[in-house]
C-alpha cells in the first residue's frame, strides 16, 4: 500500500511513502572493513536475506544485538517491544548501505563516534557472529528527477548519502555537505551525477555542538531550477538545518527531508522534522 504527496508546482516529482511486511532475519557476518579509521562496514550473508527488500536511500533497519555475555541475538516479534519471556532486546537503527539479492549479501555500515552497544559490538564484529534484523517497515521513495540534489548530514548520514549518489542518473547534479572529525574521514563516492563534496572538519569539535553544518548550508548559493533537499545528523541540528532551508533559502518545504539520527543525551532516537 501508498500513499503519495506530489509538490504542488510540479506533478512529476513524485514522492512515494511504500510499506512493506515486517519480517525479523537472522544474519550472520561474512567480512568487515573499514571504509575511514571511524567507519566500519560489516557484510552479511544468510538464508534469511531472501527477500529483503530496501526501495530507498534513507530506508531504516532495527539491528538486534546480543546482550553482554551472549552469542544469540534477542529478537522480537514484529510490533512487540518485548520477547514471549519478557527480555528486552538491544537495538538501534542503521541504514541497508548495500544490498546484492545475487551474492545475497547486505551492508550495514558503523560510524563509531560514541560509546553504545551499537558501536561496541561493530568494533569487535567478526565472521561468523550472528546479528538479527527486522524491516524496514517503509520507504520514502523520492523521484530522480530533481534539477537538483543537496546532502547535508554527520557521520550517520554518509551510508544513505553514498548510496543515494550511487543511484543518481547520469547527468543528475549532486551537493554535498558533511561535518565529520578531519580529513581522514573524508569518503570517495561512487556516482554517475555531477557531485559536489564540501567537507567540514570539527577537529577536537562535539560532535552534534558545533555550528559547522549551520553555517556552509547558510552561505551555500542554491542552483537553479527544483531541488529536493535531505538533512539528517543530531536531532537539533537536523531542525535548524531545515529552518534555514526553508526560511532563510525560501525552498520549498515539501522538498525538504530532516531527520535526526541521533540526539544528545538520548538513546535510540530517530525523529523526522515537518513543520
Amino acid at each position: 500500500m501508498s500513499d503519495t504527496a506530489v509538490a504542488p508546482s510540479a506533478a512529476s516529482h513524485r514522492i512515494e511513502r511504500v510499506r512493506h511486511e515486517t519480517k525479523r532475519r537472522l544474519l550472520t557476518v561474512d567480512r568487515v572493513s573499514h571504509v575511514t579509521p571511524n567507519m566500519i562496514r560489516v557484510t552479511f550473508k544468510g538464508e534469511d536475506l531472501e527477500g529483503f527488500l530496501s526501495a530507498a536511500y534513507d530506508d531504516h533497519i532495527k539491528l538486534f544485538f546480543p546482550r553482554p555475555g551472549e552469542t544469540q541475538p534477542v529478537v522480537t516479534a514484529p510490533g512487540s517491544s518485548e520477547t514471549e519471556d519478557g527480555e528486552k532486546p538491544i537495538m538501534r537503527d542503521y541504514t541497508p548501505r548495500r544490498y546484492d539479492p545475487v551474492a545475497g549479501e547486505l551492508d550495514v555500515e558503523f560510524a563509531i563516534h560514541e560509546a553504545g552497544p551499537a558501536t561496541a559490538w561493530a568494533m569487535q564484529a567478526k565472521p561468523g557472529q550472528l546479528l538479527g534484523i527486522g524491516g524496514p517497515r517503509g520507504s520514502f521513495v523520492v523521484a530522480d528527477d530533481f534539477d537538483w540534489n543537496l546532502f547535508v548530514g554527520d557521520e550517520t548520514a554518509l551510508p544513505a548519502i553514498a548510496r543515494r549518489l550511487a543511484e543518481l542518473r547520469s547527468g543528475a547534479r549532486a551537493i554535498v555537505v558533511v561535518e565529520v572529525t578531519d580529513a581522514d574521514e573524508e569518503q570517495k563516492f561512487d556516482s554517475k551525477a555531477k557531485v559536489e563534496t564540501i567537507w567540514l572538519h570539527r577537529g577536537k569539535g562535539e560532535p552534534g555542538k558545533t555550528t559547522l553544518l549551520d553555517e556552509a548550508v547558510a552561505k551555500l548559493k542554491l542552483p537553479a531550477g527544483e531541488g529536493y533537499a535531505w538533512v539528517a545528523c543530531e536531532s537539533l541540528t537536523a531542525k535548524r538545518l531545515r529552518r534555514i532551508l526553508v526560511e532563510d533559502h525560501a525552498h520549498p518545504k515539501q522538498w525538504v527531508k530532516a531527520a535526526g539520527y541521533w540526539k544528545i543525551g538520548a538513546v535510540s532516537v530517530h525523529e523526522t522534522h515537518n513543520d
